[in-house]
């Protein structure tokens, strides 16, 4: 779907004079230029008709009602982008704000967690033979990568993957005994999607941490929902991530809860060699 505003913003500044008019008319006021004939519009911007025929057809657009059909499609997706409303200015005002809703993220998450899906992905997990985690394009990518940072330091074979096609191929080559934690923040993810059913069609145990009822939800043997409805504010970072990152700490302390020694082992050969290596403090996180 062609994207008129988009395209209208990005492409003002090459346009002829006359059809920077007709822009600035139609970025002004949407919803008015949409009830406008072609007539009305080319008055308002004191140009021809045949001048907004014209500026149609060099927008992709086939005819003055093509046009208008496409702009009201480009107005009713993300709405919330035309007129965001007003929010907060000083870094103090900014940052209330900001840890208010990763509290208030962190609380409803614990609120609606399903412990039974955390016992039973636990469980999975320790029993694969090897874990892939999942994700791509954003926050879910950097869940996936964070998986890896929290699982291999217990002693499991992990390992992350953010591109859709080596998801499909690995998942098509797994050995079995492989499971794969998935993660999307909109659950609408398709070729995600897609490898997760090439997943299931060879046996490997699916955990999916994603929004309910969604494509991705359809996929999962285990599904850790996620199900939090995002700010108005649009210029606001996404809190919904912090809901990933509690439900990723709370599985991976259940994993090494039940893996006990073995783990606890692990984690002390990593600190080892921090301490040796890196600042001789004991009291530093096992990372950086």
């Amino acid at each position: 779907m062609l994207d008129i505003v988009g395209l209208l913003q990005t492409e003002k500044d090459e346009f002829t004079r006359s059809e920077r008019a007709l822009t600035e008319i139609v970025l002004a006021d949407v919803d008015r230029a949409l009830k406008m004939s072609i007539v009305d519009l080319a008055a308002r911007a004191d140009v021809s008709p045949p001048t907004v025929t014209r500026f149609c057809r060099r927008l992709g657009c086939d005819s003055y009602a093509d046009f208008k059909v496409r702009l009201a499609q480009s107005r009713f997706v993300g709405q919330r982008y035309f007129a965001p409303a007003a929010g907060p200015t000083s870094a103090r005002e900014i940052a209330q704000g900001v840890v208010n809703g990763i509290q208030s993220t962190i609380y409803e998450t614990f609120d609606h967690m399903d412990f039974d899906a955390v016992e039973r992905a636990a469980e999975s997990i320790i029993g694969a033979n090897f874990l892939l985690a999942y994700g791509s394009g954003g926050a879910s990518s950097t869940m996936a990568t964070e998986t890896e940072a929290r699982l291999f330091r217990l002693g499991l074979r992990v390992t992350s993957c953010i591109d859709h096609q080596v998801q499909l191929m690995r998942a098509a080559s797994a050995p079995a005994g492989t499971a794969i934690i998935a993660f999307s923040l909109s659950g609408n993810n398709l070729p995600l999607v897609k490898a997760m059913a090439v997943a299931g069609e060879y046996g490997l145990t699916r955990i999916v941490v994603t929004r309910s009822g969604s494509p991705m939800a359809g996929e999962a043997d285990v599904l850790l929902p996620i199900n939090r409805r995002e700010d108005a504010d649009i210029l606001r970072p996404t809190p919904s991530r912090y809901a990933f990152l509690a439900t990723i700490d709370v599985l991976a302390q259940t994993i090494a809860t039940r893996l006990g020694s073995s783990a606890v082992a692990s984690m002390r050969r990593i600190k080892h060699q921090l301490v040796v290596n890196r600042d001789g403090d004991d009291t530093q996180p096992l990372g950086d």
